[in-house]
């Protein structure tokens, strides 16, 4: 039987025209005029593959796309979106909604056929899986000042999920120049990520990002970074870069966690747009608070979103008599909960001494308790959020 096309564009000449063309080659063709019509097709006529435009009323394109792909019985439709909108950013935002190829208009009919044809090729090879990995849960952590402990956190917490799930963990120091797991684990090459930027946005694939990432004996992988004065600028003109490297970085893991730093890191506002959720570290002291309340206050207009995910954890590194208590630090934040974590100096030198992480270290430390408890509840509300969408019923965590 001939394979099934959905093409979806709010042109009804354009849409005469490619179902003419795919029919004379052998296709079957279902047209949809709107976005609220494709997505309607999609789940009744099970096509093979959606040719899908961008620019449509509401839906658009993209929402089109994330709701296909939201969704597991059409998640594994191949899409190829057919549009216009030739920039950059837009085929970047096309492959984050679940684009599988992006072709911009106008184009040669033999092309489009061509592209067409590879993507049923590779949907064959690869059974009935999507073509794309679907992307993973992404995790920022950052904080409103430096030395609060992001980069142990995110490290730690990622070696946490990976122990409670075996699932596919990355960890990724976004901060050029500034790098630290590299040497605290004893890697000789930490320059992934600096490497990476001195690409071309457009060159940049899947596999150069996947074959950037460094393997552990931990179970996770990495993406470092060097700790070298002359790369601290090298964000500064390669959002472009970023953007796609990161694109492609959350399709290689299920559970990612991002180094962020602090709020000066080149690249934030993309960085924070294209995250599920934050993690704001502080220490229980009140200019920090007070900091991190302020940043709070200001995360909207730097891209994240109100409707996403914030925590805020607190460092508590230096044992002081004289400290802001939970209840003191979750008034001035307006928060429910603030989550302590013991400060370990002394253990986090013995890690660094042996080149292992802190949670290899001391496993059941009381630092890593607390790591462990935040990735128990990350896994089992993920866990959830997929038996949800697959229609079973869920249990509360």
């Amino acid at each position: 039987m001939a394979e099934k096309i959905l093409i979806v564009d709010d042109d009804l000449e354009t849409l005469r025209l490619i179902g003419m063309m795919l029919q004379k080659q052998g296709y079957q063709v279902v047209s949809a005029k709107d976005g609220t019509e494709a997505i309607s097709l999609a789940f009744s006529e099970h096509p093979d593959m959606i040719v899908l435009d961008i620019m449509m009323p509401d839906p658009d394109g993209y929402q089109v796309a994330r709701h296909l792909r939201s969704d597991p019985q059409t998640a594994p439709i191949p899409i190829l979106m057919f549009t216009a909108k030739s920039q950059l950013e837009h085929k970047v935002a096309g492959y984050e909604a679940g684009a599988d190829d992006y072709l911009t208009k106008p184009v040669h009919p033999t092309e489009l056929i061509a592209r067409i044809r590879a993507l049923f090729t590779r949907a064959k090879s690869r059974g009935t899986g999507p073509l794309l990995t679907r992307r993973g849960y992404v995790v920022g952590i950052m904080a409103a000042k430096g030395g609060l402990g992001v980069s142990t956190l995110a490290l730690n917490l990622g070696l946490a999920y990976y122990q409670k799930t075996r699932a596919e963990v990355i960890a990724a120091e976004l901060r050029p120049g500034q790098g630290t797991w590299g040497g605290e684990l004893g890697f000789t090459q930490d320059d992934g990520l600096t490497s990476l930027l001195a690409m071309n946005a457009s060159d940049i694939t899947l596999e150069d990002v996947e074959r950037h990432l460094t393997s552990t004996t931990y179970g996770i992988r990495l993406l470092l970074t060097t700790h070298k004065a002359a790369d601290s600028t090298r964000l500064v003109n390669a959002i472009p870069q970023l953007e796609v490297l990161l694109f492609h970085l959350f399709t290689l893991g299920s559970f990612i966690t991002l180094d962020i730093g602090s709020p000066y890191t080149p690249g934030l506002e993309k960085m924070l747009s294209m995250i599920d959720e934050l993690i704001l570290v502080t220490e229980p002291q009140p200019h920090s608070v007070k900091r991190t309340g302020q940043l709070i206050e200001e995360l909207p207009t730097l891209g994240f979103s109100s409707t996403k995910a914030l925590s805020v954890i607190i460092n508590n590194r230096v044992r002081a008599d004289l400290q802001l208590s939970a209840v003191q630090i979750q008034e001035m934040l307006n928060r429910i909960k603030t989550p302590f974590i013991p400060g370990v100096t002394e253990q986090s030198y013995q890690a660094a001494m042996r080149n292992i992480p802190l949670g290899f270290l001391q496993p059941d430390g009381i630092y890593m308790q607390q790591v462990n408890e935040l990735a128990a509840g990350y896994a089992a509300r993920l866990r959830n959020d997929q038996f949800r969408s697959a229609g079973f019923p869920t249990t509360s965590s």
